[in-house]
């Protein structure tokens, strides 16, 4: 039965829940406080240059896809993708470089060249027990609802299957068991900053990121990152969906105050929108604080342990690439294990930092006027709970920026930039000042993550990376996907 369905925030969990519902009939309104559409996958736009402020790396596109069929629009009308090949460009504290080849023989040829014939045929072993953890985790764990952790042994195969795969092993152990070489070692297992862990403490099913980037590639849309968002919203509006802009939810409103059935939301200038339904699109535990005063917050949200945050420079220059650039580098420092001791345990940002710096304008030449390029450099850093003072460290992260990107041969002729501290992500809505939400410790993943059900709140549904399945593009689509199920399953008011 149809549903009046209002969807808080333009994220791509809210664009993806959309697209899901409005594309099964349901009346559904889209509350945006920006005047775009993306949330974290914003654009900004300055002297010329424009910046995507989000993800700079898509990976999963039949994801994308299935919103697309989901609202039942021709997606490639909408949204144009091309693999970036290399997908990285890995350079090492010795001057050596490595390039993460799309496909999977470019890539063992890379590796035989870079590394050796051993190392290359690891490397096919590599890939044929990374498809078959994702073919077992993806349907299973990820793309599935949990009501409780029993439902991990339901069905029971997989799960056995994981432990016969390695799964529930140390993931840079798992790692090491295939590569000597310690360059391989690093480039199959940064994703694991992702799930905000360390390699040596991530536990081998989040090798499933690894899969994702490294065997099923790396893609950009034609017009840069934040035409994604653009596209799911028009596919949303296509299937029915209305979007308000520039229009901020004040309270989602409950029957009984702070519990019982949904019955709408408020906006700031106090017009109520009725609904049966509502999808909350912000980080959830901010969600509960801002739009959800009195109802408590799940324990995970509130005490759970939360991914590290970074620091993101935009900066638009003038002047040539250093040779060999590629869309996606990443420049290690020395210390790996020390790096990110310094980040998860001591709070400190790295002594010696690895930094990716993403130039979209080499192959996006839109972003940057002739003669100039769009530059996008992270830093992993700790999260507010870390004891940086970010207030007084703000005047020195800068020019140590500028100096790494000068050290690594950059262009530095500024002609304008933005820099981004966890104090800013915070200001964002952002819990902890990370824009990569909790934790993918074991026990804050699956049934153990906050759920996306408010069981006090009938008709309340969470999308987003606090919630099912976690963090990242792809699974935050996913994470939207879910939340349509749970509306469909839900009874009529």
């Amino acid at each position: 039965m149809t549903k009046r369905v209002v969807i808080i925030g333009a994220g791509l969990g809210g664009l993806s829940a959309a697209c899901h519902l409005a594309g099964s009939g349901h009346e559904v309104t889209v509350i945006e406080a920006a005047s775009i559409p993306g949330g974290r996958a914003g654009s900004l736009a300055s002297e010329g240059f424009r910046f995507d402020t989000g993800p700079s790396v898509l990976t999963m596109p039949h994801l994308i896809d299935r919103c697309f069929e989901a609202a039942g629009v021709d997606g490639s009308a909408l949204l144009k993708l091309r693999p970036v090949d290399p997908m990285y460009r890995a350079c090492y504290a010795d001057g050596s470089e490595l390039r993460v080849r799309h496909g999977r023989e470019a890539m063992t040829q890379e590796i035989a060249s870079v590394c050796g014939a051993r190392e290359a045929a690891a490397f096919g072993r590599f890939c044929d027990w990374l498809s078959t953890l994702y073919r077992i985790e993806m349907p299973t764990f990820i793309e599935r609802n949990f009501d409780s952790p029993l439902d991990l042994a339901h069905p029971i195969a997989p799960a056995l299957e994981l432990v016969r795969l390695g799964g529930f092993r140390r993931l840079a152990k798992v790692v090491s068991s295939y590569f000597d070489d310690e360059r391989l070692r690093r480039i199959f297992t940064f994703q694991a900053m992702y799930a905000g862990l360390a390699p040596y403490e991530a536990l081998a099913i989040y090798a499933v990121i690894t899969y994702m980037d490294s065997v099923n590639g790396v893609f950009i849309p034609e017009g840069g990152m934040h035409a994604l968002p653009v596209a799911l919203a028009e596919a949303a509006e296509q299937a029915g969906a209305t979007f308000r802009y520039d229009t901020r939810a004040d309270r989602i409103l409950l029957a009984e105050g702070t519990s019982g059935r949904v019955t709408g939301v408020r906006l700031a200038d106090g017009e109520v929108v009725e609904a049966e339904v509502v999808v909350a699109n912000p980080d959830l535990p901010v969600a509960y604080r801002s739009l959800l005063p009195g109802t408590p917050m799940p324990l995970m949200a509130r005490r759970g342990d939360y991914s590290p945050s970074a620091i993101v420079w935009h900066v638009g220059v003038r002047g040539d690439l250093p040779p060999g650039t590629e869309h996606h580098n990443i420049h290690f420092g020395q210390d790996w294990d020390g790096a990110f001791r310094a980040i998860l345990k001591d709070g400190i940002r790295m002594p010696d930092p690895s930094l990716l710096v993403s130039v979209p304008s080499l192959h996006e030449p839109t972003m940057a006027p002739a003669g100039s390029h769009a530059i996008y450099v992270l830093e992993p850093t700790p999260n507010l709970d870390g004891k940086v003072d970010w207030i007084a460290e703000r005047p020195r992260l800068r020019e140590g920026l500028l100096g790494h990107l000068d050290r690594l041969g950059y262009p530095t002729d500024i002609v304008t930039e933005q820099l981004l501290d966890p104090l800013d992500w915070e200001a964002q809505g952002m819990e902890r000042g990370t824009p990569f939400a909790l934790s993918h410790k074991f026990r804050q993943t699956g049934p153990f993550r906050p759920g996306n059900l408010e069981k006090r709140a009938p008709g309340l549904v969470f999308t987003g990376s606090s919630t099912l399945p976690g963090v990242g593009v792809p699974m935050v689509l996913v994470s939207g996907m879910l939340a349509a199920q749970r509306v469909e399953a839900m009874g009529t008011a």
